[in-house]
């Protein structure tokens, strides 16, 4: 992409840990398309990961804030229209985590004080970005905040666990609040579905390798990498998606669509033959 589809925007990344988050694409992306913006984190993901190189390349400031809190969050934003020198034109909110599924815990014995803190931290984030965002009258007219999900909200995909949850009710937000802000500002709002992507939260779900494997064995396209997802997010930044809200975007390669594919069919048949 040789033109700058940002030039002049204003942003707020949320979730760049290390160089295989999509977050952290989504920054590089933004940079090279010419908008100028600052990278959050949690302060403890913020020690675990490398966000200090990005925001050097990138020539971001890095604002601490925990997602989950509103004082937090009412800071950030507030901080970084003023760094920015004027209103936010775009969010990315790439935040997912579980303590069940980081504990091992079984879908059918979940712990539900894990639960709720999956979905505070997943989904519930979401809407207090937004909502805090709308109270301070920081995003611009025709904005755009993206959510990242996956299709777990749809279809199960037992070792998903309680993300699946909390990735259903971060769409539902993505909905709702699409239509509160698209009539208060024009400010749209859509979650992208991405295909299984090798990040380190990705990595961290049991099995993934044999569930990235099949996605792209049965994805027409293949399974879409972290950087074809941060050319999408660019795409749904910029002016040419002005007229997309309230939309969960797939972006999986035509998993989405596929009931079964040949690879597939193949692949069964021959460990039946066998």
């Amino acid at each position: 992409m040789a033109q700058q589809l940002l030039k002049g925007k204003r942003g707020i990344i949320f979730g760049a840990l290390d160089e295989s988050s999509i977050a952290w694409k989504v920054a590089e992306k933004c940079f090279e398309q010419g908008a100028t913006f600052t990278l959050t984190n949690a302060p403890i993901a913020m020690r675990m990961g490398a966000i200090n190189q990005l925001a050097e390349k990138c020539n971001a400031e890095i604002i601490p804030a925990d997602a989950t809190s509103i004082e937090d969050l009412e800071k950030l934003i507030s901080r970084s229209v003023e760094v920015l020198g004027g209103k936010i034109d775009f969010i990315l909110h790439s935040i997912g985590m579980s303590p069940n599924v980081r504990k091992n815990r079984a879908y059918t014995d979940l712990s539900y004080e894990f639960l709720m803190k999956t979905l505070d931290v997943s989904a519930v984030s979401f809407h207090k970005v937004l909502q805090t965002a709308y109270k301070q009258d920081a995003i611009s007219e025709w904005g755009s905040v993206l959510g990242l999900t996956y299709i777990a909200a749809q279809r199960t995909f037992p070792s998903y666990s309680d993300m699946a949850e909390a990735k259903a009710t971060l769409e539902s937000i993505g909905r709702s609040f699409g239509y509160h802000y698209g009539k208060h500002r024009k400010v749209r709002v859509n979650t992208i579905s991405q295909s299984p992507t090798w990040t380190t939260a990705g990595s961290g779900v049991k099995g993934f390798d044999a569930f990235f494997n099949y996605a792209d064995k049965l994805s027409p396209l293949g399974n879409a990498s972290a950087d074809a997802c941060a050319d999408y997010c660019v795409f749904m930044f910029s002016d040419l998606s002005r007229m997309i809200t309230m939309q969960n975007l797939y972006h999986d390669g035509g998993f989405s669509s596929v009931g079964v594919s040949q690879e597939i069919m193949d692949m069964l048949m021959g460990d039946n033959e066998a």
